[in-house]
């Protein structure tokens, strides 16, 4: 993919106008400029924007359907949080991925996590909450959700559960705003069948271990199962660029 020379920037996806309709449904976005950040973050996440892309607000504005307003906040918002550049004159551009910011980013997440089971395991009060947890994780094999954004979304809700569990507000607050961070990363690990297997197998021992106040064995486990996650997030990050700037998508 050759780049783009500064006076030519680019809309933000080959696909027309669309509506902020299209967006996520599962992010449910309460404005519009949360609307426009959502799509723009999935063309991002779904690589139909690539690093290096350059595109207007007004070129936005028009795809989407609504003004220069909402796409500004949406876009100064998506600044702040590392995903694009802005060039006086030059309009947009969509930052090359920060690896080493999301390696210190799952590194925390990591660090909360793992506190958070050694405190479920030493709590004397029942786990309760682990109940729900259960229901989903601990399935047949034949009944296992196979869906890939509907697993991406239950283990979010799984690793936040056990934080939330272990009785700290603070570290949960901490812990949902890296999840959200990571989230557009996170979710590749879920484009793969055997990932969604591995998945279902490793929350199942994690919880099991937990059950039966293992702490050692817990914390071990989880451990395992984050930094196999992340090597993988990575290396399908990576595949996906080249594919992508491979076939001419973006």
């Amino acid at each position: 993919m050759t780049a783009r020379r500064a006076s030519q920037p680019k809309p933000p996806s080959k696909g027309g106008r669309r509506s902020v309709a299209g967006a996520r449904a599962a992010e449910q976005p309460a404005t519009r400029a949360q609307a426009v950040y959502a799509a723009i973050k999935d063309d991002i996440a779904e690589f139909r924007l690539l690093p290096g892309d350059r595109f207007t607000e007004t070129e936005l504005a028009e795809r989407l359907g609504v003004s220069r307003t909402p796409v500004r906040e949406a876009l100064y918002q998506l600044q702040r949080e590392g995903f694009l550049s802005v060039q006086f004159r030059n309009g947009w551009s969509v930052n090359p991925y920060d690896f080493d910011r999301f390696e210190n980013l799952y590194d925390l997440r990591q660090l909360i996590e793992l506190e958070s089971v050694r405190r479920l395991c030493d709590r004397k009060e029942s786990l309760s909450a682990l109940t729900r947890l259960e229901a989903y994780w601990l399935l047949d094999e034949s009944e296992r959700d196979n869906d890939g954004r509907s697993v991406a979304l239950q283990d979010e809700a799984f690793h936040m559960a056990l934080v939330e569990a272990a009785g700290n507000p603070e570290m949960a607050r901490v812990h949902a705003d890296v999840t959200e961070r990571i989230r557009i990363v996170r979710r590749l690990d879920f484009t793969q069948r055997e990932r969604i297997e591995t998945t279902y197998a490793e929350h199942a021992a994690i919880l099991r271990a937990i059950r039966r106040r293992g702490s050692e064995r817990a914390t071990s486990l989880l451990a395992a199962h984050i930094e196999a996650s992340r090597a993988e997030v990575r290396k399908i990050t990576l595949h996906k660029l080249y594919e992508a700037r491979r076939t001419g998508r973006g």
